[in-house]
């Protein structure tokens, strides 16, 4: 493991993502992991619950790990792997909360009771996400604009405070190549830094997934009767 992030999602953690592997660091472990990964969702719960994990064989093909959920365990990590470096990402306070609550926020309420009990594997996502994020690191408070915006602002001081200097970097995509390639002691690419910015693409799905969601019981509804009707047909005969 050569770096830590510890930055909240949505604070350029996907273009730093893009940018560790460009410069040899990768792969990364980003939430698009988890996804990719459901095992990963039980071991994430287990660290919720403070349960001991093995962070050696989770990250044992990764060498370096940005984003929620990995951020919040910054801490233990940078136990587990004293060698790495700690990349810290920040952005401007009121712009992270308008953006995480019109993405990621928004896309934790989006899963709805009949799709979890449908497809576990959704519902298992979902519960991870808010036993570690939303309920856990926000206390179910997120909505509370000014509450999230403090916990945002502590966590970076409280980072500030814990991490050894000489281990940190404070960045912000907008900073660029320079200051991320002299703190890892690497050389500066010829191509431009990655500013990955999907927050468009991710409100496209959402729709999609709102229309799908409810469209859906609908749907299994007419199914059922379907099925009932003909069933009682048969049954006349």
């Amino acid at each position: 493991m050569k770096v830590i992030g510890s930055g909240f999602g949505r604070t350029g953690t996907l273009s730093l993502k893009h940018a560790l592997e460009e410069i040899g660091m990768g792969p990364c472990y980003h939430m698009e992991e988890v996804l990719k990964t459901p095992s990963h969702v039980a071991i994430w719960n287990d660290h919720a619950d403070g349960k001991p994990v093995d962070w050696y064989r989770l990250f044992e093909n990764y060498n370096s790990v940005v984003d929620f959920p990995a951020s919040i365990a910054y801490r233990e990590l940078m136990e587990a792997f004293p060698e790495a470096k700690i990349v810290h990402t920040v952005r401007d306070p009121d712009r992270w909360y308008d953006s995480t609550l019109a993405t990621i926020y928004r896309g934790s309420t989006l899963t709805p009771g009949w799709l979890r009990r449908v497809v576990p594997k959704a519902g298992q996502w979902s519960d991870m996400a808010d036993h570690l994020i939303w309920d856990g690191l926000f206390e179910g408070r997120f909505e509370d604009r000014e509450f999230a915006i403090d916990r945002f602002s502590s966590w970076t001081e409280e980072v500030i405070a814990t991490v050894p200097a000489d281990r940190l970097l404070v960045f912000r995509a907008s900073d660029g190549w320079g200051p991320l390639c002299d703190f890892l002691g690497v050389l500066q690419p010829d191509n431009p830094f990655p500013h990955v910015n999907d927050r468009e693409q991710m409100l496209k799905r959402f729709r999609k997934v709102k229309v799908i969601t409810r469209a859906t019981p609908v749907v299994g509804a007419g199914l059922l009767a379907g099925s009932i009707g003909l069933i009682r047909r048969r049954l006349r005969r």
